[in-house]
Formats: structure tokens, sequence, C-alpha cells
């Protein structure tokens, strides 16, 4: 006979599926003669409920699913701490999902999960372009909320770091620190992320009287096996005596890259990152960094899909901002 299911059920009967399963749940709408009729049914073929599937539809799965681009990141090992302790405080699973950076594993993975494994998303996004009449249908069907990597055209609540002005704050400090010529490492071009961070340094340089040249802006390359090549070019080629990563993965080469060109860091280059990275104080020299509130940004946006679980109050398209703060090492030391 195959698998017994509410349709299979509704066939049977005559009934709609809706019908049928509001019968199963013993629904006040429902008349006792009508339910007594699909009971016996379902005793006669043996039909057996999913209560897996019949608890989600309650959001009762106690799951919740993280999106995140790449697990070892720094970053986003420590916003996922701070997820599972406000989901374990609520007796919540989380399955975690790391995209490698696509778009197309990133819409695979919603996909899944609109099957109705998870209650609610969390998700940081795909450095690649992205989707946005994706997100729109997944939204309608389940509660998510972007944290870190977001986009400003896609609806939904965001918790995100002072981009801007953190980067801007990170270029005066070079130029206070004697830079005349910075360089920027420039990363997650699709997303409202990277262009915040790359109009905090322009904006920096503009509001210090320094020229815009394109040539001082670094574009990653598609392949990771490519950063410490194209940094080590662009070191010899543009001569800056500061620079600025916009992300962790672009920083560490530049090290490599000044070793092998004979360049002394801070004397010759500084160098600043966004970085989360726990060891930036055992480089040598340590490295000066922008540090986001990563465990802080987890919890901020558990906290909020949980909210939206309760059905508390919240903005739709609320966008909060917690601040980073520069932490000054040598790797910007001045006065030589």
């Amino acid at each position: 006979m195959g698998e017994v299911n509410i349709k299979k059920l509704a066939y049977e009967l005559n009934l709609s599926a809706a019908t049928v399963s509001r019968a199963l749940r013993d629904s006040h709408e429902i008349s006792a003669e009508t339910k007594m009729r699909v009971l016996e049914m379902a005793k006669r073929l043996n039909y057996e409920p999913n209560p897996f599937a019949s608890s989600l539809r309650h959001q009762k799965s106690k799951t919740i699913a993280v999106i995140v681009p790449e697990i070892a990141n720094n970053f986003f090992s420590l916003a996922i701490n701070g997820i599972e302790e406000v989901a374990r405080e609520r007796d919540y699973h989380v399955l975690i999902y790391q995209t490698h950076e696509s778009s197309k594993i990133e819409t695979s993975f919603l996909m899944r999960l609109l099957s109705g494994r998870v209650d609610g998303i969390l998700i940081s996004l795909a450095s690649e372009a992205v989707d946005k009449e994706n997100f729109k249908e997944v939204s309608k069907k389940l509660p998510i909320v972007f944290f870190d990597r977001v986009h400003d055209d896609i609806e939904g609540v965001k918790i995100t770091t002072d981009d801007y002005d953190s980067t801007y704050n990170a270029v005066q400090h070079l130029v206070e620190n004697g830079c005349k010529r910075i360089g920027y490492l420039r990363a997650l071009d699709t997303l409202s992320t990277g262009k915040k961070r790359m109009q905090g340094y322009l904006d920096a340089l503009k509001d210090n009287n320094f020229p815009e040249e394109p040539a001082l802006v670094m574009i990653e390359g598609e392949k990771k096996d490519q950063r410490y090549s194209l940094i080590k070019s662009f070191i010899e080629e543009q001569k800056p005596d500061g620079i600025l990563s916009s992300i962790e993965e672009l920083a560490m080469p530049c090290y490599y890259a000044c070793k092998e060109v004979g360049l002394n860091i801070p004397k010759d280059l500084k160098l600043i990152s966004f970085s989360n990275l726990t060891h930036a104080e055992l480089l040598n020299p340590s490295l000066t960094t922008i540090n986001q509130p990563a465990f802080e940004i987890g919890v901020e946006a558990a906290g909020i899909l949980f909210k939206i679980f309760n059905k508390r109050w919240y903005e739709f398209n609320e966008t909060i901002v917690l601040k980073s703060n520069l932490i000054k090492r040598e790797s910007t030391r001045g006065n030589f």
C-alpha cells in the first residue's frame, strides 16, 4: 500500500487534507462524528503520525540552524558560541552549516531547511552574489535573522558592527602614526559589510587630504591560493607604508610577504586588520586589530530569533549595530 500519510487518509475519506489534519489534532473546528471517522480510518490503515513534522508546524522542533561562510574563522566560532549559549538556556539544539563562501551551497541549505528541520535560521551571508528573491521566499515560511555579513536589499532583522566607523578610525590611526601611502586589502564586495568598510577607507583618506589612488586598493582574488602572490606583488609595486586589511585572512600573508621582500613591520610598513584572532598579540610584531564583538553579536542574533518565536515585539527590518574596538599593538607603532 505504501506509506500512509494525511493525503492518503483524506483520499480514502473523501475529505480535505486540512480537515483530516485538524481532526487528528482534535481541533474544536471539526465535529465529533468526523473525528471518529478519521480516527477509525487511521487505525484501519495503520497510520502513524510523524511527531517531528507535527511539532515543526507548531515551531516546537526545538532546533535552529546557523549558516556561516566558515566555521574555522575566529569571528564565526565566537559568534556560534554566543548563539549556542542562548539556545542552550532555552533547551534548543543548534545545527551548523558552512557555505565556504558559495551562494549555491547557501541556497541548497536554505531549501533543505524549508522541509521543516528547524524553527528558524541565523545566517551570515556568503561573499558571492546572493539571490534576493530566494531569501524573500524562505522568509515567508521561516524566520531569518542576519548577522555580521548582511545585504541592505534583503529585508529582515540584521545584527552588524559599525563597519564604516571602525574602518575610518583605523585609517585615522595609520595617519596619526605617520603613514602617507595607505593601502587597502578589499573583500566582501557583494555585501553591505564590504561596501561600508570601503567607504570608510575612502572618506578617511579624503578628510586627511590624501589623493584617492585606485592602485592602492587591492581586490581579493577569487582563489585563496592567489592571496599571497597578489599581496606580495601589491607591496612590491605600490610600496604602501600602511595597510588596512578588510578581513583577517588577508592580513596573515602580509607578514610573510614583508619578510620575503625585506620590509620591517612596523618600521617600513604598518598593518591593521579586522580580526578576532586570539593569537594576534603573539605574532611578531603583535597585530593591531579591529576587534568585532563576535560573541555579543551571536547572543543578540539568537535573542532576536527567540523573540520572534515567542511573538514578542521586534522591528521587522531593524538593524542593530554593535561597536567594534581598535586594539593598538606593535604592528602600527610609530616614532622610530
